[in-house]
Formats: C-alpha cells, structure tokens, sequence
C-alpha cells in the first residue's frame, strides 16, 4: 500500500481529578486533567497517537483547532522520516491564515504540536523503536534539519547546532547503553500540590524519599504563612538532604515573587518555578536577580523564540521544557539545542495526563544526543493517571526507566479514551448533575 493517511480521530478527554484536588495550584485551584487526542490512521492499519494537555474547560477550542489541520494530514503520505516530519512541521506552523490566529503561540500552535507529535510517533512505531532512540539514531544533519532557525539565528546558527550535536555524538552508544541500565533522574510533584492538608504534604513527602527521590516540589503563592509552614513542615519531613523546589504557577508580580522568596529562602528552596507571568522575560530576570532562589520556568513559554530570550536575558537557571505546549517534537529539538548553546539545564515539565510519557523521551535524547549530561536535570513525575496508556511511564527508585516500546508512549486504551470522552462518556454522564451540566 501507499501510506496514505486516511483517517484523522479527535476525541475530548477529561479526567474528574477535581475532585481529589490532584494538580491543585495556586492559580488552578480546580483542574480537570484532559487532553484533546488525535489518532492517525494509515491505509495499512498503522497508528500513531498525539494529544494536548489541558486542564478541563476548553478542551474542546484545541480539539477543535486540531480539526482545523485535518487538510494538512489526510490523503498525503505519512511523514515517516526526519524530512518527511520537518516537512510536516514546517506546514503546519507556516500557514499563513492559521498562524495569524499566533503567531506561532497558543492554541493554534498547540494544536500542531499535537499532530506532530502524533505524526512523531507513528513514525518511531513504524521504525520499531521508541522516540528518544528514534532521535538519538538520526545524524546530526537530519536533527538540524527538523529545526525551524527563523529567529534563532542571532543566537544559534544552523552552523553552531551541527557542531553541539557532532559534539555529542560520539558518545551517544555509551550514554543510551548508561541509560537502558540506570535510568534518568526524577523527581516528584505528588506531596505539594496546594490543596493537600498538611498531614498529606507530610506523609507523602517521607513516601517519595523512601521511594527514592531525591528531589521534591511543592506548589505556593496562596498564602506567605501558609508557604512558610508548608515549607518548613516539608523540609523537616524530608531532612536536609533531599532537595524541595517550589512552583508558583505565575501567581506573583516581580515584587511579591522577591518578598515571597526571600521568606522561604531559610529553607533552602532548590528553585522557584513560574515565579511570574510566562511570558514576562525581564521579570524572570529581575526576581532571579533579587532574591537567593535559582529562577526555573517554561511549562507555559509559547515558542522557542521567548526561550530564546529567557537565555539571553539571563532569566533562568533551569529550562522546564513541555512536550504538548509548543509546536512538538520539532520545536522542542530547537529549544534542546538553545539551552545546550547557553550551558543551562532542561528539567522538564510532566505530570498532567500523559505529559510523563512523552517528556522522558525528549529528556532521554538531550542526554544521548545533545548535551551529553544528566548532571543537575530531572524530569518531574505525577503518579496518577498512567493506567491509562498502553506503554505507562514507570519510575523506580527515584528514576525513569527507559522505555523499550516502539513510539512516543502516547497511546491511550481505548477504554480509558470511550469513559472518559467528554461530555458522553460513561464517567461524565455519571457526573452530570445540576452543577456539572455547565463544566
């Protein structure tokens, strides 16, 4: 056959994690983990699967923004090679009447990422291997030619990527072999999400130490008091050991973010992360500048261009890339790249609904293929909602093991993707009482 892609399924899925508080945050207090999901289909029967994480409400503009970019996949070859899937990248965030609605940022740009990602891995399932290995088997002339340069090139040539990426490779077989043996290093968001009694915060903190992590987070920025006991009640649980970064979500102007920072300090946060608006480059920098605590940041950062100017600008101590915000696998090659060219380590965003298993891949093939070191970088990891997927993340001992499945660890059951369909799935018709009708 011809691999044509024939078929283009997006589905609405929502998880009630509201009700448990799960993923509660200073400026989400009530998230719903949902991913607007897409599934290609070849005429051979291949598959490939891709998402975007959302927290509830609105789930459906990105679904909607996906089907948009239905015109683009159906009826043309598969895009099953680094060419093919530049050349993918290149149309979706290119078209000049769609990225007028960015550019290059937001839902739109979400949206590709979503099908890239998709597009990414039917490919690596096609070629029998998991996406980090996919990437890390690609020359180094492939991997620069997934990477859009428009605007990068004051900071990173075409020239300077090739020679950071012949840099690393020849070690790349012993770094993947390392890998396969002891795992990448994680840490854990479960004990600190900020609607937790103090009991829980507590408890699970001790739980994730004795499960081996050697880092923990908690969210802030509801209450300066609240913080402060949180954060001593967490440093004591853990010991002095154990690393506890914080996370703010955007909450905080410049001055508050320094205040709030400067009271916690004390108690050794490892970073402050989101500390203000996203997109607010100077004030990254300025509260870097003005209070003891390492500045991390990017779960939210639009495009590879704002990244660009956090390294520029000296903003960030950690880069907290997000396998669903920009415009996939493509783009988050570029900002790999970026971090590498300013010596900064990528520390990536995870937990929600499936962003575990996509963001080790990308993790796993900085360190083969890219910067060549696991030295100060972790993922994060959330341990809910991975019964969900075929090829689940799993963590042991503080660290990701690597996956061995073919694919981008995306693919969700179908019973878990007929449940929780929104807003007919059994799971919500169940929810759909008065209050819920208008969720």
């Amino acid at each position: 056959m011809s691999q044509t892609v024939t078929e283009f399924e997006v589905h609405d899925i929502r998880f009630p994690t509201s009700e448990q508080l799960d993923g509660s945050d200073a400026m989400n207090p009530d998230p719903d983990y949902s991913a607007a999901y897409l599934v290609l289909r070849l005429d051979d029967g291949s598959e490939g699967h891709g998402f975007c994480f959302t927290i509830g409400r609105g789930n459906e503009v990105v679904a909607a923004a996906m089907e948009a970019l239905r015109p683009y996949v159906i009826g043309r070859p598969a895009p099953l090679t680094a060419a093919g899937l530049a050349t993918l990248h290149t149309d979706l965030t290119h078209d000049s009447q769609l990225r007028w609605l960015g550019p290059e940022k937001g839902v739109m740009h979400m949206a590709a990422g979503a099908v890239v990602n998709a597009a990414w891995d039917l490919a690596a399932t096609r070629a029998g291997l998991p996406v980090w290995e996919f990437l890390a088997a690609m020359t180094p002339e492939e991997l620069v030619g997934l990477v859009d340069f428009r605007y990068l090139t004051d900071v990173l040539t075409r020239d300077e990527a090739l020679a950071i990426l012949r840099a690393a490779e020849p070690g790349r077989a012993e770094r993947a072999a390392r890998l396969r043996e002891r795992g990448y290093p994680a840490y854990t968001t479960s004990p600190g999400w900020l609607g937790y009694p103090d009991e829980k915060l507590v408890r699970l903190a001790k739980e994730a130490v004795a499960d081996g992590f050697g880092q923990i987070k908690l969210k802030v920025g509801g209450d300066i008091d609240d913080d402060v006991r949180r954060m001593k009640l967490a440093r004591a649980a853990v010991g002095p050991s154990v690393r506890i970064a914080v996370d703010a979500n955007q909450r905080w102007d410049v001055d508050d973010a320094v205040r709030w920072m400067t009271a916690l300090a004390p108690y050794e946060p490892h970073w402050i992360e989101e500390p203000t608006s996203p997109d607010d480059v100077l004030g990254h920098a300025a509260v870097r500048a003005g209070q003891p605590v390492k500045v991390a940041t990017g779960e939210h950062v639009a495009n590879r261009v704002v990244f660009k100017q956090l390294l520029q600008a000296g903003a960030v101590d950690f880069v907290q890339i997000d396998a669903a915000r920009v415009a996939g696998v493509n783009e988050n090659v570029a900002i790999l790249l970026l971090a590498a060219k300013y010596g900064v380590p990528v520390c990536p965003h995870a937990g929600g609904v499936g962003l575990c298993e996509l963001v080790q891949h990308l993790a796993m093939f900085d360190y083969v293929a890219v910067s060549g070191s696991w030295e100060d970088r972790v993922i994060e990891y959330v341990d809910h909602l991975h019964e969900h997927f075929t090829d689940p993340a799993v963590v042991v001992g503080g660290r990701y093991t690597a996956p061995r499945a073919p694919g981008f660890s995306a693919r969700m059951l179908p019973a878990s993707i007929a449940a929780h369909s929104y807003p007919h799935g059994p799971v919500w018709q169940a929810r759909r009482t008065a209050p819920e009708v208008s969720r």
